[in-house]
């Protein structure tokens, strides 16, 4: 993460560099507003326009205001920038103050500008408020803009255009003279689109199937029947969860508590994406779920009773995803703590419905982008009903139980059948007790009989120290339940069969569940202020809340009522989802739709997700986001249809094969001629694995398969026991639910899974907008020898031996249908007859010498593996090891 986020930096001021260079190369005269400005808002502002107070009297948010000057004078004389005091401070280098100074091209440009006349690009308004306002040209950035419905090319048929999407793609490529590659092989589209869109490799069954249907539509057929699997919704709700952080566990300290309830906002997402729901409508479930079910923290029984508000309710667990630390006993500074829960909601928010960085301006102005501080703390006022800082709700207090009224009537009739069996033990326990008691004191002789009693009887607080040195020193007359049975096996064993009883009694209550969901309270909602530098402890004037300023009509604000008259509720996130779904927002669409593109082709039209602002990428291909935007609005924001469209188009179905001589005008394949090919994400892999061996668990939903550290320390899936001093891991088996897909295993963020974690699953900090895909030796070391590989390599291998036999042709022909879904070349069948050949030869030579007595083997010790299913086990690790499993092209 670090290192994409340097990446995106380097990015940032590379092109920086060259923007604040472009009116020096193009000849043209430089604006404050469009040249000069971005660059003091981005370095000086904080201290001389923007802040508490001028630093030296002096604003440089206009033109005008810099010829006022502060203290010192003037800071700018038209036409002379070496009698300038602004050019001779950055110069020189003295200012700005911190370490970052500009760069010889930002002062080149500023000293042009000065000797150009210090223009402005039209005159300036007489009046700025606090934060300046926002400029014509940061309006007129590109992701600010109103999606446009561009005009599709036109297209020539040897172009191979089968959707809009190529005739976009090849206008690009016209000017290079570029074009598509050719299409991929039935096998490599199957195997590629199986993944995409299910996280899963096609079975030999279904391989043989595609192979088989010569129909025009085939293709068109099979990405149907993937978009029905039910397994869809778990690999693509995966991707939704990455960028909504979701996590199994509260984080923030080194406990980590697990939420125990959390998985159902997993599984609700999982069942939308498989639904198809249209989008506008999974991000207002998300973001108002409470508000649509007319729901309070105060009335929520007749929403839990509905399936479908029941449902509206757990999708606001969307909003419950960051880390909370608000119920670390004596956490140092409680208002810290909560101001953190309610950043990182926003950040997760922002990031993935925005795409932009609005954490930025919870401190001050953002320094690149046109979101002034206000704007944050008016996005806060959306969440602070639900996150009152003065009337916090810990984690725990935000659990809403399912019981119905006839639960609790139930619960409570058992309750109090147990409470007669308790009553009715403990007054046997008294008696048993006392009878043991009677019996060990007539040991004594009186008066030290008579003083032991005395002793036992008085209530250990109030014993004299000469009482509780008579009972230590007489240990036997210490008796409790818990060491009755040293005194009376017959009434202890009683006891136990009286607590059993109790505890099947209480085991007839219906089982208590759960939801974690974000809710308001009845009361008034708290005001939101703006906090100076951050800090809630210093709070200036209250702040509205609304949206972004630059996305609004110049002079005016985009504010929502303080208080819905429709509903119990505010009423604020629910405009607050309108706003964002309805249609005429530049931004929420065009990040969901590059998103969906990103992870077809494992980058994004713009190739920063979760920042279309000044420090992002811009996009490679504008017409085509905007067009694929646009569509996807107007057909509903249906996810489906636009997976089809990307996935039917010639640029998603053509093959990967590098080209040498297109590669010399398109290195990098910015312009798509032929298909990126991508690595397998981490759960994908796992589950691709199991699906090879034949072990995976396809259960779908309910709570998460809990992991733990091994006996080396590394995080595998298994129940947390121990046993003696050192804390030794306890084997317990899970009965298969080991091999569920990955996507049902808990995510503890500080357990991130050893597997997942060492191919770049994210560890859940906040949120995580874009996976990256490194290759480190650690993953090397971990396919050769982890016991998951080992294990599911040998399972592997068992397979290949009951489904195949014992013919070695025959094993290796369908170990190659499983792992790569194709046949084995002559080369490939023969070089892995020799190794199985040499292998058990290997196996054989360097085992133990035959005896005639059979050694004792116990009963859970595991058997010693045949050579012949050693060697098989050998090569299929190799095989789950290959690149051409861990890739897909």
């Amino acid at each position: 993460m670090k290192r994409a986020a340097h990446a995106v930096e380097l990015f940032a001021v590379v092109g920086g560099l060259l923007f604040a260079a472009a009116p020096l190369m193009a000849g043209l005269p430089p604006t404050f507003e469009k040249d000069i400005r971005p660059i003091l808002k981005a370095h000086c502002f904080d201290c001389h326009g923007e802040g508490e107070k001028l630093n030296g009297g002096l604003d440089l948010r206009q033109q005008r205001l810099m010829l006022q000057g502060g203290d010192d004078g003037p800071v700018i004389v038209p036409g002379k920038p070496e009698q300038s005091l602004l050019f001779k401070l950055v110069h020189s280098g003295e200012m700005p103050k911190r370490d970052q100074k500009l760069t010889h091209e930002q002062v080149a440009l500023i000293q042009h500008w000065i000797a150009t006349g210090a223009k402005t690009a039209r005159p300036e308004p007489a009046e700025l408020g606090q934060h300046g306002g926002i400029t014509d040209e940061e309006r007129a950035f590109w992701s600010f803009q109103p999606i446009r419905q561009p005009t599709i090319p036109a297209t020539k048929p040897k172009d191979r255009a089968r959707t809009p999407i190529d005739a976009f793609l090849l206008s690009a490529m016209a000017k290079p003279k570029l074009s598509f590659s050719p299409d991929a092989a039935k096998v490599t589209l199957l195997r590629r689109a199986s993944f995409d869109l299910l996280g899963l490799p096609p079975t030999p069954a279904e391989v043989d199937a595609f192979l088989a249907d010569s129909a025009p539509d085939a293709y068109e057929k099979l990405i149907d029947r993937l978009l029905a699997s039910p397994h869809y919704g778990e690999r693509w709700g995966r991707h939704w969860l990455d960028v909504a952080g979701y996590a199994d566990s509260d984080g923030y300290s080194d406990a980590d508590p697990p939420r125990a309830y959390a998985y159902k906002y997993r599984d609700y997402v999982i069942r939308a994406f498989n639904a198809d729901k249209p989008f506008d409508q999974f991000i207002t479930e998300q973001l108002a779920g409470d508000e649509l079910a007319h729901a309070t923290q105060g009335s929520l029984q007749a929403a839990l009773a509905d399936p479908q508000k029941l449902d509206w309710l757990i999708a606001t667990g969307f909003l419950r995803m960051g880390a909370d630390g608000t119920a670390t006993p004596a956490v140092a500074d409680p208002d810290a703590v909560r101001n953190q829960v309610v950043a990182d909601t926003l950040k997760i928010v922002s990031t993935s419905l925005l795409g932009l960085s609005v954490g930025c301006a919870q401190c001050h102005d953002h320094r690149y982008d046109p979101i002034p501080q206000t704007d944050y703390y008016r996005l806060r006022a959306v969440l602070e009903p639900a996150y009152d800082g003065k009337n916090w709700r810990t984690p725990d207090q935000r659990l809403i139980s399912l019981y119905t009224e006839a639960d609790r009537k139930k619960a409570a009739a058992v309750e109090v059948e147990a409470k007669q069996l308790a009553d009715e033990k403990e007054t046997k326990q008294k008696q048993y007790l006392e009878e043991a008691l009677t019996k060990q004191l007539e040991k004594f002789e009186s008066p030290v009989r008579e003083q032991l009693r005395a002793a036992y009887d008085t209530a250990a607080d109030k014993r004299t120290a000469e009482q509780t040195k008579l009972l230590a020193d007489n240990p036997s007359v210490n008796l409790n339940a818990g060491v009755l049975y040293q005194y009376n096996p017959k009434a202890a064993d009683d006891l136990k069969a009286r607590d059993a009883k109790i505890a099947e009694v209480r085991e007839r209550k219906p089982p208590e569940d759960f939801i974690s969901v974000l809710t308001e309270t009845a009361d008034p909602a708290p005001i939101t202020y703006r906090f100076h530098r951050g800090d809630p402890r210093q709070p200036k004037e209250a702040v509205r809340p609304g949206g972004l300023s630059v996305l609004a009509p110049p002079g005016q604000a985009i504010e929502w009522p303080e208080k819905s008259a429709e509903l119990a509720t505010t009423g604020r996130r629910l405009a607050f989802a309108h706003w964002l779904t309805s249609g005429t927002n530049p931004l929420v669409a065009r990040v969901l739709v590059n998103r969906v593109w990103l992870q077809h082709f494992g980058r994004g039209l713009v190739g920063t997700p979760a920042d279309f602002g000044h420090l992002g990428e811009r996009p490679s291909h504008p017409e085509l986001l905007d067009w694929l935007a646009s569509d996807f609005v107007e057909h509903g924001w249906q996810l489906k249809r636009l997976h089809k469209l990307i996935m039917t188009s010639t640029a998603y179905r053509q093959s990967s094969r590098r080209d040498p001589q297109r590669a010399q005008r398109d290195p990098d394949d910015r312009l798509y001629w032929r298909k990126p090919i991508q690595r397998l994400e981490a759960e994908i892999l796992r589950d691709a694995i199991l699906s090879a061996s034949g072990a995976i668990n396809e259960k779908m939903f309910g709570s998460p398969v809990p992991v733990r550290p091994d006996v080396h320390g590394q995080i595998v899936v298994g129940f947390d026991k121990t046993v003696g001093d050192n804390k030794m891991p306890v084997e317990e088996s899970l009965n298969g639910e080991e091999f569920r897909r990955a996507v049902y295993i808990q995510v503890r963020r500080s357990r991130p899974l050893a597997l997942l974690n060492v191919f770049d699953a994210p560890v859940m900090e906040v949120n995580c907008d874009r996976r990256q895909a490194s290759t480190v030796a650690p993953q090397a070391l971990m396919l050769m020898n982890s016991q998951f590989m080992l294990e599911q390599a040998a399972r592997f291998a068992q397979r290949l031996q009951k489904e195949s036999g014992e013919n070695r042709s025959a094993q290796i022909r369908d170990a190659w249908r499983l792992a790569f879904s194709r046949l084995p070349t002559a080369p490939e069948q023969a070089a892995a007859l020799a190794f199985l050949s040499c292998q058990t030869d290997h196996l054989k030579a360097a085992g133990e010498p035959e005896v005639a007595e059979k050694k004792t083997v116990k009963p859970d010790q595991p058997t010693k593996p045949t050579p012949e299913l050693q060697a098989l086990t050998d090569l299929c690790q190799a095989l789950l090891s290959a690149n051409e499993f861990l890739y897909v092209d």
